[in-house]
Protein backbone atom coordinates (compact mmCIF):
# COMPACT_ATOMS: atom_id res chain seq x y z
CA UNK A 1 0.00 0.00 0.00
CA UNK A 2 1.34 3.55 -0.71
CA UNK A 3 2.51 5.98 1.47
CA UNK A 4 -0.53 8.59 2.31
CA UNK A 5 0.17 12.19 1.40
CA UNK A 6 1.36 15.32 3.46
CA UNK A 7 -1.67 17.27 4.01
CA UNK A 8 0.71 20.21 3.41
CA UNK A 9 2.78 19.30 -0.20
CA UNK A 10 1.05 16.61 -1.51
CA UNK A 11 4.31 14.60 -1.52
CA UNK A 12 3.90 10.75 -0.08
CA UNK A 13 5.41 9.97 3.34
CA UNK A 14 8.81 8.92 4.03
CA UNK A 15 8.24 7.00 7.18
CA UNK A 16 6.27 5.58 9.38
CA UNK A 17 6.83 6.25 12.52
CA UNK A 18 4.04 3.99 14.46
CA UNK A 19 0.74 2.48 14.17
CA UNK A 20 -1.58 3.99 16.65
CA UNK A 21 -5.27 1.62 18.06
CA UNK A 22 -7.60 3.89 17.89
CA UNK A 23 -9.19 1.80 20.85
CA UNK A 24 -6.62 3.02 22.94
CA UNK A 25 -6.95 6.65 22.18
CA UNK A 26 -10.61 5.98 23.02
CA UNK A 27 -10.37 4.77 26.75
CA UNK A 28 -7.81 7.31 27.43
CA UNK A 29 -9.92 10.26 26.06
CA UNK A 30 -12.77 9.18 28.07
CA UNK A 31 -10.37 7.84 31.52
CA UNK A 32 -8.12 11.14 31.71
CA UNK A 33 -10.23 13.95 30.23
CA UNK A 34 -13.82 12.35 30.21
CA UNK A 35 -14.51 12.82 26.39
CA UNK A 36 -16.27 10.33 24.60
CA UNK A 37 -14.24 10.80 21.28
CA UNK A 38 -16.37 7.71 19.30
CA UNK A 39 -18.71 10.09 17.19
CA UNK A 40 -15.53 11.34 15.87
CA UNK A 41 -13.60 8.41 15.40
CA UNK A 42 -16.20 6.55 13.43
CA UNK A 43 -15.40 2.81 13.45
CA UNK A 44 -11.89 3.99 12.74
CA UNK A 45 -9.35 0.72 14.07
CA UNK A 46 -5.92 2.68 14.13
CA UNK A 47 -4.15 5.84 12.87
CA UNK A 48 -0.80 5.65 11.43
CA UNK A 49 1.37 8.09 12.03
CA UNK A 50 3.69 9.07 9.84
CA UNK A 51 6.70 11.58 8.68
CA UNK A 52 6.51 13.60 5.64
CA UNK A 53 9.55 14.78 3.51
CA UNK A 54 9.60 18.57 5.56
CA UNK A 55 9.65 16.72 9.07
CA UNK A 56 6.02 17.54 9.52
CA UNK A 57 4.34 14.83 11.34
CA UNK A 58 0.80 13.66 10.27
CA UNK A 59 -2.08 11.21 11.23
CA UNK A 60 -4.04 9.27 8.79
CA UNK A 61 -6.90 8.80 8.84
CA UNK A 62 -7.27 13.02 9.80
CA UNK A 63 -10.42 12.56 11.88
CA UNK A 64 -11.08 16.23 13.32
CA UNK A 65 -12.91 16.30 16.69
CA UNK A 66 -16.42 17.45 16.25
CA UNK A 67 -18.56 19.94 18.08
CA UNK A 68 -19.16 17.59 20.81
CA UNK A 69 -15.84 16.93 21.49
CA UNK A 70 -14.79 20.33 22.07
CA UNK A 71 -17.54 21.35 24.35
CA UNK A 72 -16.55 18.74 26.20
CA UNK A 73 -12.74 18.87 26.09
CA UNK A 74 -12.64 22.50 27.24
CA UNK A 75 -15.30 22.51 29.60
CA UNK A 76 -12.81 19.60 31.34
CA UNK A 77 -10.02 21.61 31.08
CA UNK A 78 -11.35 24.58 32.45
CA UNK A 79 -13.47 22.93 35.96
CA UNK A 80 -9.84 21.00 36.16
CA UNK A 81 -7.77 24.18 35.73
CA UNK A 82 -5.65 22.72 32.81
CA UNK A 83 -6.91 25.91 30.53
CA UNK A 84 -7.00 29.26 31.19
CA UNK A 85 -9.42 31.14 28.95
CA UNK A 86 -7.53 34.35 29.66
CA UNK A 87 -4.16 32.73 28.93
CA UNK A 88 -1.48 35.46 27.19
CA UNK A 89 0.68 32.87 25.33
CA UNK A 90 4.09 34.44 24.32
CA UNK A 91 3.25 33.43 20.73
CA UNK A 92 0.42 36.00 21.03
CA UNK A 93 2.97 38.77 22.21
CA UNK A 94 5.50 37.84 20.29
CA UNK A 95 2.37 38.14 16.98
CA UNK A 96 1.52 42.29 18.98
CA UNK A 97 4.55 43.28 18.07
CA UNK A 98 3.54 42.87 13.93
CA UNK A 99 0.35 44.75 14.49
CA UNK A 100 0.05 48.29 13.52
CA UNK A 101 -2.51 51.25 15.14
CA UNK A 102 -5.86 50.79 13.38
CA UNK A 103 -4.78 47.09 11.69
CA UNK A 104 -8.08 45.08 11.03
CA UNK A 105 -7.04 42.08 12.12
CA UNK A 106 -8.90 38.42 11.69
CA UNK A 107 -8.30 35.79 14.12
CA UNK A 108 -9.08 32.73 12.94
CA UNK A 109 -10.11 30.13 15.09
CA UNK A 110 -9.81 32.30 18.10
CA UNK A 111 -11.01 30.21 21.46
CA UNK A 112 -12.00 32.81 23.62
CA UNK A 113 -10.50 35.96 21.85
CA UNK A 114 -7.69 35.86 24.43
CA UNK A 115 -5.21 37.39 21.77
CA UNK A 116 -7.83 40.48 21.56
CA UNK A 117 -6.24 41.77 24.64
CA UNK A 118 -3.05 41.74 23.16
CA UNK A 119 -3.36 43.92 20.75
CA UNK A 120 -5.59 47.04 21.96
CA UNK A 121 -4.62 48.74 18.84
CA UNK A 122 -6.20 46.78 16.59
CA UNK A 123 -9.59 46.62 14.98
CA UNK A 124 -10.21 43.15 15.75
CA UNK A 125 -12.80 40.48 14.29
CA UNK A 126 -12.50 36.91 15.95
CA UNK A 127 -13.88 33.07 14.22
CA UNK A 128 -14.79 30.67 16.33
CA UNK A 129 -17.37 28.36 15.09
CA UNK A 130 -17.01 25.80 18.60
CA UNK A 131 -17.00 28.59 20.93
CA UNK A 132 -18.92 31.58 20.32
CA UNK A 133 -20.30 33.09 22.90
CA UNK A 134 -22.04 36.69 24.00
CA UNK A 135 -18.79 38.60 22.32
CA UNK A 136 -19.72 41.12 19.84
CA UNK A 137 -16.02 40.81 17.97
CA UNK A 138 -15.96 36.61 17.80
CA UNK A 139 -18.53 35.77 15.17
CA UNK A 140 -19.90 31.89 14.82
CA UNK A 141 -18.90 31.48 11.06
CA UNK A 142 -16.31 29.57 9.21
CA UNK A 143 -13.68 30.96 7.46
CA UNK A 144 -15.20 29.88 4.13
CA UNK A 145 -18.10 31.37 4.97
CA UNK A 146 -16.56 34.37 5.82
CA UNK A 147 -14.49 35.02 2.57
CA UNK A 148 -18.11 35.18 0.61
CA UNK A 149 -17.85 39.01 2.13
CA UNK A 150 -14.57 39.97 3.59
CA UNK A 151 -12.03 38.57 0.85
CA UNK A 152 -8.76 40.62 0.68
CA UNK A 153 -9.99 42.81 4.17
CA UNK A 154 -7.48 42.52 6.37
CA UNK A 155 -4.31 43.53 7.54
CA UNK A 156 -3.08 40.42 9.20
CA UNK A 157 -5.13 37.26 9.22
CA UNK A 158 -3.84 35.04 12.05
CA UNK A 159 -4.52 31.54 13.72
CA UNK A 160 -2.73 30.48 16.76
CA UNK A 161 -2.93 26.53 17.71
CA UNK A 162 -5.44 25.93 14.90
CA UNK A 163 -3.54 23.98 12.04
CA UNK A 164 -2.58 21.05 13.91
CA UNK A 165 -6.83 20.35 14.16
CA UNK A 166 -7.70 20.35 10.46
CA UNK A 167 -7.39 17.73 7.89
CA UNK A 168 -6.85 20.29 5.56
CA UNK A 169 -4.35 22.84 6.68
CA UNK A 170 -3.11 23.61 2.94
CA UNK A 171 -6.75 24.79 1.93
CA UNK A 172 -7.23 26.89 5.80
CA UNK A 173 -3.88 28.46 5.07
CA UNK A 174 -4.91 29.14 1.50
CA UNK A 175 -8.02 31.30 2.18
CA UNK A 176 -6.05 33.31 5.44
CA UNK A 177 -4.24 34.56 2.45
CA UNK A 178 -7.60 35.22 0.33
CA UNK A 179 -8.35 37.11 3.80
CA UNK A 180 -5.83 38.98 4.05
CA UNK A 181 -4.94 42.69 1.70
CA UNK A 182 -2.31 42.13 -0.90
CA UNK A 183 1.14 42.71 0.94
CA UNK A 184 -0.99 41.95 4.19
CA UNK A 185 0.69 39.72 6.82
CA UNK A 186 -0.32 35.61 7.57
CA UNK A 187 0.52 34.76 10.96
CA UNK A 188 0.62 31.23 12.48
CA UNK A 189 1.26 29.28 15.89
CA UNK A 190 1.59 25.91 15.83
CA UNK A 191 3.14 22.38 17.82
CA UNK A 192 6.53 21.42 17.22
CA UNK A 193 8.24 18.21 16.86
CA UNK A 194 10.18 17.12 18.37
CA UNK A 195 9.42 19.28 21.70
CA UNK A 196 8.37 18.75 25.36
CA UNK A 197 5.07 18.40 24.06
CA UNK A 198 5.80 15.38 21.70
CA UNK A 199 8.01 13.77 24.32
CA UNK A 200 5.36 13.28 26.99
CA UNK A 201 3.62 9.31 26.68
CA UNK A 202 0.40 8.85 25.39
CA UNK A 203 -0.64 12.73 25.77
CA UNK A 204 -3.77 12.88 24.33
CA UNK A 205 -3.89 16.77 23.76
CA UNK A 206 -1.23 15.85 20.96
CA UNK A 207 -3.23 12.94 19.66
CA UNK A 208 -6.28 12.61 16.97
CA UNK A 209 -9.23 13.86 17.06
CA UNK A 210 -7.54 16.50 18.56
CA UNK A 211 -4.10 17.31 17.03
CA UNK A 212 -3.66 15.68 13.58
CA UNK A 213 -0.27 17.45 12.24
CA UNK A 214 3.19 18.52 13.97
CA UNK A 215 4.82 20.52 12.60
CA UNK A 216 8.57 21.64 11.75
CA UNK A 217 10.32 24.87 10.09
CA UNK A 218 10.44 23.46 6.81
CA UNK A 219 6.80 22.28 6.69
CA UNK A 220 5.81 25.96 7.55
CA UNK A 221 7.23 27.58 4.82
CA UNK A 222 6.36 24.87 2.47
CA UNK A 223 3.07 25.83 3.50
CA UNK A 224 3.64 29.93 3.37
CA UNK A 225 5.14 29.10 -0.45
CA UNK A 226 2.62 26.99 -1.67
CA UNK A 227 -0.17 29.24 -0.61
CA UNK A 228 1.17 32.66 -2.20
CA UNK A 229 2.90 33.93 0.57
CA UNK A 230 6.42 34.70 1.28
CA UNK A 231 8.25 33.89 4.84
CA UNK A 232 9.23 36.57 7.00
CA UNK A 233 10.27 34.80 10.25
CA UNK A 234 9.40 31.65 11.82
CA UNK A 235 10.88 31.57 15.51
CA UNK A 236 10.56 29.03 18.43
CA UNK A 237 8.35 30.83 21.02
CA UNK A 238 9.63 30.65 24.77
CA UNK A 239 6.94 29.48 27.39
CA UNK A 240 4.44 31.11 29.37
CA UNK A 241 2.61 30.72 32.25
CA UNK A 242 -0.31 29.98 29.83
CA UNK A 243 1.61 26.32 28.80
CA UNK A 244 4.22 25.90 31.54
CA UNK A 245 2.75 22.83 33.03
CA UNK A 246 3.19 20.85 29.86
CA UNK A 247 7.35 22.20 30.36
CA UNK A 248 7.01 20.62 34.10
CA UNK A 249 4.93 17.56 32.97
CA UNK A 250 7.81 16.48 30.20
CA UNK A 251 10.80 17.20 33.02
CA UNK A 252 8.86 15.19 35.40
CA UNK A 253 8.34 12.40 33.31
CA UNK A 254 10.14 8.83 33.73
CA UNK A 255 9.41 7.99 30.44
CA UNK A 256 10.32 10.82 27.40
CA UNK A 257 8.76 9.68 24.02
CA UNK A 258 11.22 9.39 21.09
CA UNK A 259 9.54 7.46 18.05
CA UNK A 260 7.05 5.53 20.13
CA UNK A 261 5.01 7.97 21.08
CA UNK A 262 1.64 6.01 22.22
CA UNK A 263 1.44 2.47 23.79
CA UNK A 264 -0.35 0.31 26.19
CA UNK A 265 2.04 -0.21 28.67
CA UNK A 266 1.13 0.53 32.54
CA UNK A 267 4.70 1.54 32.41
CA UNK A 268 3.78 3.92 29.98
CA UNK A 269 0.14 4.79 32.29
CA UNK A 270 2.06 5.30 35.36
CA UNK A 271 4.50 7.61 33.83
CA UNK A 272 1.95 9.58 32.56
CA UNK A 273 0.04 10.16 36.63
CA UNK A 274 3.55 10.61 37.77
CA UNK A 275 4.45 13.12 34.83
CA UNK A 276 0.82 15.00 35.94
CA UNK A 277 1.09 15.49 39.94
CA UNK A 278 4.91 16.71 39.88
CA UNK A 279 4.13 18.68 36.95
CA UNK A 280 1.31 20.79 38.57
CA UNK A 281 3.59 20.83 41.30
CA UNK A 282 5.92 22.65 39.96
CA UNK A 283 3.87 24.71 38.16
CA UNK A 284 2.94 26.40 41.13
CA UNK A 285 5.81 26.25 43.30
CA UNK A 286 8.34 27.27 40.32
CA UNK A 287 8.81 30.28 38.05
CA UNK A 288 7.97 30.43 34.52
CA UNK A 289 10.43 28.30 32.90
CA UNK A 290 12.75 29.73 30.91
CA UNK A 291 13.05 28.57 27.45
CA UNK A 292 16.78 26.36 26.93
CA UNK A 293 14.27 23.81 25.00
CA UNK A 294 12.25 24.14 21.42
CA UNK A 295 10.23 25.60 23.39
CA UNK A 296 6.06 26.24 23.40
CA UNK A 297 5.98 25.91 19.35
CA UNK A 298 6.39 28.19 16.29
CA UNK A 299 5.38 30.91 14.72
CA UNK A 300 6.03 32.24 11.29
CA UNK A 301 5.27 35.50 9.86
CA UNK A 302 4.67 35.68 6.49
CA UNK A 303 3.13 38.07 3.89
CA UNK A 304 0.74 37.81 0.69
CA UNK A 305 2.35 38.48 -2.35
CA UNK A 306 0.96 41.39 -3.91
CA UNK A 307 0.35 40.02 -7.51
CA UNK A 308 -1.52 42.46 -9.15
CA UNK A 309 0.17 44.62 -11.99
CA UNK A 310 1.75 47.68 -11.11
CA UNK A 311 0.45 51.20 -12.04
CA UNK A 312 1.43 52.45 -14.99
CA UNK A 313 3.83 55.21 -14.72
CA UNK A 314 3.34 58.97 -15.86
CA UNK A 315 3.75 59.10 -19.15
CA UNK A 316 2.33 55.65 -20.09
CA UNK A 317 -1.01 55.40 -21.22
Amino acid sequence: MANPLCPVTGEPARRLVQWVPARLLTELWRIELQVDVKPSFGGQEEFGLWESPTGLYFFDPALEGDHAFYQQLYRHMVERKLWSQDGARSEFRLAATRIRPGDHVLDVGCGFAAFRRTIPQARYVGLEPNLAGDNAEVLDQSLADHLREHAGAYDAVCAFQVMEHLTAPRQMFADMVRAAKPGGLLIVGVPQVPSAITRIPNFLINAPPHHLTWWTKDALAALATRCGAAVESIDNVAWSEFDALIYWIERCSPIRCRDIHFRHAWSWHAATVVGLLLGRLLRAVMPCPATRDEGAGLLMVARKVDSSPPSPTRGEG
